[in-house]
C-alpha cells in the first residue's frame, strides 16, 4: 500500500505545474514562429501570474470562511480544465490576430492563461490535500512537482527543437550578396504532438487523485488533521496543544525521535518572516525575474544553447527534491546561505541577458557551457530551497502551506511585474540574430 500511494502522490505532483514547465522547454521551437519572437517569455511570465486570481480567491476563501471549501472538488475542476486546454492548444498554439497593425498569439495567450489558472491553484490546493497523507509522501509529491519539468524536458531533448545553422543567402536565392541568415532544423515530431504529450500527462494526474480519493483510509493521519486551527493565520497553527503531547511519544520511540523534534520546532514570529521572504524571493527570481529574459540570456549563444538550458534546467528540480529526500537541512542559516548562492547565479544569468547580444563569450563554447551550467545550478539550488521551506511549513499547520502558496504566487507576481516593461516597454534587453549579430572579437593568446 505504501509503495502505491507514493506512485500515485508522485504522478498526482506531475500534474501540478506539468503545463507551464512543459511550455518554458518548448520556447525554444516556439520562439521562432510566433510573432513576439524573443519577447514572447515576458508575455508569458506576466499571463501566467494574471492567473494568480485563482489562488487568490482560494486563499480569501480559507481566510473570510474556514472550511467552507471543498479542494477535491476544486482539483477535480482544475485538472479537468488542464487536460481540455492541452487539447485545445495542440490546435490552436500558432493562430495569429491583427491587432494595432501587428500580429499576435491570441488563441495562444488566451489558452495559456487557463494552463495558468490550473497550475497557479495548484499551489494552494494540492498541497493541503496532501495533508491528509503521512509526511513521508509530501517529498514524493514534491519530487512529482519536479518531475512536471524533467518529463517535458526529456521530451523535449527528444524532440530535437533548438537546432539552427546559418547558410548563405546566394546558396537559396542564387546572388551573390553572400548575406547569411538563420534557418532552423525541423524537429524529429511536431509541437502538436508535444502537446498532446503534456494533455496525457494532465490525464494521468487526474486519473492518481481520483485513486488516492478513493484509497481506504487505513493509514494514520499526519499532524495537520488535529484541526483545532479555526483561526486562518499562520501563527495560530503553531499553537496546537494536540502536536506536543503526539511529539513526546514520538520522542520515546528511539529513531523516530529526530522526526518528531521537527514536528515539534516552532518559530518566532521573526523566524517565519524570514522563512516566508524565502519563499516570496526564491519564486519571485525562479518564476518571474528570469524566465522573462531567458532568451536574451541563452540565444545569443545560439539556440542549441537556450534548448539545454531550458531542457537541462529542468532536471535540476527533480534533483533537488530527490536529495532533500535523502539530506534535510532545516537550518535557516543554510538555507539562507543556499539562497544566495543560488541568487548569485541568477545575477549572472541577468547580466548576460542585459548585455544580449554581445554576452560574455560570445561565440565560444566555453561561453555555452559556462550559461548552460549558470541556468542549471541557479534552479537546482534554489529548487532544494523551495522544497525545504515546504517541509517546514508542512509541519506547522494547515494554514501555514496554505500561506506558504500564497507567498509563492505573490513573489512570482511581483518578479513578473517587475520585468514586463523593462523587456516590451523600456527595451532594456536586445535582440539579434545568431548568424548576423556583430560582436567585438575575443583576443586569441
Amino acid at each position: 500500500m505504501a509503495l502505491l500511494i507514493h506512485i500515485l502522490a508522485c504522478s498526482f505532483g506531475v500534474g501540478s505545474w506539468v503545463a507551464v514547465n512543459g511550455l518554458w522547454v518548448e520556447l525554444p521551437l516556439i520562439v521562432n514562429t510566433l510573432p513576439e519572437g524573443w519577447e514572447l517569455p515576458s508575455y508569458l511570465t506576466v499571463i501566467i501570474q494574471l492567473a494568480n486570481v485563482g489562488p487568490l480567491l482560494v486563499t480569501l476563501m480559507h481566510k473570510l470562511n474556514p472550511g467552507c471549501l471543498k479542494e477535491n472538488i476544486v482539483i477535480y475542476s482544475i485538472l479537468s480544465i488542464g487536460v481540455l486546454s492541452c487539447i485545445l492548444l495542440a490546435f490552436f498554439w500558432d493562430r495569429t490576430t491583427v491587432f494595432a497593425g501587428a500580429s499576435h498569439s491570441t488563441a495562444f495567450f488566451v489558452i495559456i492563461f487557463f494552463l495558468s489558472l490550473v497550475d497557479c491553484t495548484s499551489s494552494v490546493t494540492f498541497l493541503p490535500f496532501m495533508m491528509q497523507l503521512p509526511a513521508k509522501y509530501i517529498t514524493t509529491y514534491y519530487i512529482g512537482e519536479g518531475l512536471s519539468g524533467f518529463i517535458p524536458g526529456v521530451v523535449a531533448l527528444a524532440q530535437g527543437v533548438g537546432m539552427a545553422i546559418c547558410v548563405n543567402s546566394s546558396e537559396t536565392s542564387g546572388n551573390n550578396t553572400g548575406s547569411l541568415h538563420t534557418e532552423y532544423l525541423p524537429p524529429n515530431f511536431s509541437t502538436e504532438v508535444f502537446f498532446f504529450i503534456l494533455g496525457a500527462m494532465m490525464c494521468i494526474s487526474l486519473a492518481a487523485f481520483v485513486a488516492l480519493n478513493r484509497l481506504p483510509r487505513i493509514y494514520e493521519l499526519s499532524t495537520e488533521n488535529l484541526v483545532q486551527d479555526t483561526v486562518p493565520s499562520v501563527s495560530s497553527g503553531l499553537d496546537n496543544s494536540g502536536a506536543e503531547t503526539d511529539g513526546e511519544r514520538v520522542r520515546n520511540n528511539g529513531e523516530m525521535a529526530n522526526q518528531g523534534s521537527h514536528m515539534m520546532a516552532k518559530y518566532s514570529m521573526y523566524q517565519l518572516t524570514i522563512i516566508y521572504f524565502l519563499v516570496a524571493w526564491v519564486n519571485a527570481a525562479t518564476n518571474g525575474l528570469l524566465p522573462s529574459v531567458q532568451t536574451y540570456s541563452c540565444i545569443p549563444y545560439g539556440n542549441l544553447a537556450y534548448h539545454l538550458s531550458a531542457s537541462l534546467a529542468s532536471v535540476a528540480n527533480p534533483l533537488a527534491c530527490m536529495l532533500a529526500m535523502f539530506f534535510q537541512n532545516r537550518s535557516l542559516i543554510f538555507l539562507g546561505i543556499l539562497t544566495v548562492v543560488g541568487t548569485g547565479f541568477g545575477s549572472y544569468n541577468m547580466a548576460m541577458a542585459a548585455m544580449s547580444p554581445c554576452p560574455l563569450l560570445h561565440g565560444t563554447a566555453v561561453g555555452e557551457a559556462i550559461i548552460v551550467l549558470s541556468w542549471l545550478f541557479f534552479t537546482g539550488t534554489l529548487s532544494y530551497v523551495k522544497v525545504m521551506v515546504g517541509v517546514i511549513l508542512r509541519d506547522q499547520s494547515h494554514n501555514a502551506l496554505v500561506w506558504c502558496g500564497a507567498a509563492t504566487q505573490m513573489g512570482s507576481l511581483v518578479g513578473s511585474i517587475i520585468m514586463f516593461p523593462l523587456v516590451n516597454i523600456y527595451r532594456l534587453f536586445k535582440s539579434g540574430d545568431f548568424c548576423n549579430t556583430e560582436c567585438p572579437l575575443i583576443p586569441q593568446n
